[in-house]
């Protein structure tokens, strides 16, 4: 399975490509590639009011380009603005379950955000974690209710943190028998 992965807006590609890393010793079945260019972020996506962006809508817009590229099986999204749904204040991501794109954003993992030092060894592995959720979605997984999976549906930071960047036995074992992640190093 070949899973591409591109930035949304301006990102830094040094961030992207240690998560790119990361993924792949996760993933180990699976190819990772980074898309050179960058995607805009649609500009209906921006809502003046929240002063954040629809994820769906930036999601919409991963698929259209998931679905030009052909040697792709996934598109994810990595975005540095902030992300809601209408019934949330925020998301740090949005995926298609199961689908061929997934979208995270890497602004309310950022420890500045929260008033902490700039530290990115911290947001690689937020960022990490919240990238395996989401593609755990794509994959067609659905949230976990144990709080070191990651699967947990995060509402904060702080859950973030303290998940796991792997899946747990009883997800990982949704994903062997679905046959769509075999060799996921556990």
């Amino acid at each position: 399975m070949n899973i591409g992965i591109v930035r949304l807006g301006q990102v830094d590609v040094s961030v992207v490509s240690r998560v790119q890393e990361n993924l792949e010793t996760i993933f180990v079945d699976k190819k990772f590639t980074l898309i050179s260019e960058t995607c805009p972020l649609p500009k209906e996506a921006y809502s003046k009011s929240r002063k954040q962006y629809r994820s769906n809508i930036i999601l919409n817009a991963v698929h259209g380009l998931a679905e030009t590229n052909i040697s792709l099986d996934c598109i994810l999204g990595v975005a540095e603005v902030d992300l809601f749904v209408p019934r949330l204040n925020f998301v740090f991501g949005e995926a298609e379950h199961p689908g061929k794109t997934a979208v995270v954003s890497l602004y309310r993992l950022r420890p500045e955000f929260y008033k902490k030092p700039s530290n990115d060894d911290v947001l690689v592995e937020r960022a990490t974690k919240e990238a395996v959720h989401e593609l755990g979605h794509t994959f067609g997984l659905k949230h976990c209710a144990n709080p070191f999976c990651v699967m947990y549906f995060s509402s904060s930071v702080f859950e973030t943190d303290r998940k796991h960047t792997l899946f747990c036995n009883k997800c990982y074992q949704k994903i062997v028998s679905s046959n769509q992640g075999k060799n996921v190093e556990q």
